[in-house]
């Protein structure tokens, strides 16, 4: 397919699909070809929805199409009021016909974030907290993920919801790259891993999405959330599901996926 050269329509085809649950057959329109063709298509539909961003997810771009969309990877906006505290074990819904996944994540809360360039090391001291959480992907669409990160990024990167998990004690010092991690869906492992394949890991996750967003002329207000990356992978899941998340071997955080 050509480039799409109407973000509008696209991004209003989004919208109303998700506003009327109802799934996408096909994309509604030329699927993008670059990032910045997604991300104007995302941008568009932010400004349509009207809602307030209170974090962004980032995802990993596959390896063999870093080279074609110039960059190892992706992200989308999570909206605040799809944020919601994982005490009180949330039901989170999902498209039933469109694509649904959960991802054990962590999850980076920014603090003051200024103008000044960051490294993966001095990035740290703009994050006031890292929680674990999970990731609801979730679009109308349900081949988001079978044409490249453009079709992806351009429906809010997939994202459908984030849940809050305890903070991780002591953050700053804890040894987060190999700490263990693992997935379950009603009950049963269905993934296990660490941060040492996440690219350079979380805090790589933060600067790229500082870098990114001031590109697009988007500023990150404190207390803005992150995010960081699927660990254990992408885990399909469907409503009456549970999903559960287990961090170093103590901390839980889980969720019931629902429909709407």
């Amino acid at each position: 397919m050509a480039a799409t050269s109407d973000p509008e329509n696209v991004a209003r085809a989004f919208i109303d699909a998700r506003a009327g649950k109802t799934p996408l057959t096909v994309y509604p329109g030329a699927f993008p070809q670059t990032m910045a063709e997604a991300y104007a298509i995302q941008d568009r539909a932010i400004a349509l929805d009207g809602r307030r961003v209170g974090g962004w997810k980032v995802g990993r771009i596959a390896p063999e199409l870093v080279d074609r969309f110039g960059g190892n990877r992706l992200t989308g906006p999570i909206f605040a009021d799809e944020i919601v505290d994982g005490a009180a074990d949330p039901a989170m819904p999902v498209y039933a016909d469109g694509f649904a996944a959960a991802e054990a994540e962590v999850l980076l809360c920014f603090g003051e974030v200024g103008p000044r360039d960051y490294s993966i090391d001095s990035v740290k001291q703009c994050i006031a907290d890292v929680r674990t959480g999970i990731e609801i992907a979730s679009s109308p669409f349900p081949e988001i993920n079978r044409h490249g990160p453009a079709v992806t990024a351009s429906d809010y990167g997939n994202n459908k919801g984030l849940i809050l998990g305890p903070s991780i004690p002591d953050w700053q010092d804890a040894d987060l790259i190999h700490m263990p991690v693992e997935m379950f869906v009603d009950g049963a492992r269905v993934g296990a891993g660490t941060m040492e394949a996440m690219l350079d890991g979380p805090f790589g996750s933060a600067l790229f999405l500082i870098d990114t967003l001031r590109a697009r002329g988007i500023a990150i207000a404190p207390g803005t959330w992150v995010s960081a990356g699927a660990i254990t992978g992408i885990h399909e899941v469907r409503p009456g599901q549970r999903a559960e998340a287990l961090f170093d071997g103590k901390i839980r955080v889980g969720c019931t996926i629902t429909s709407y």
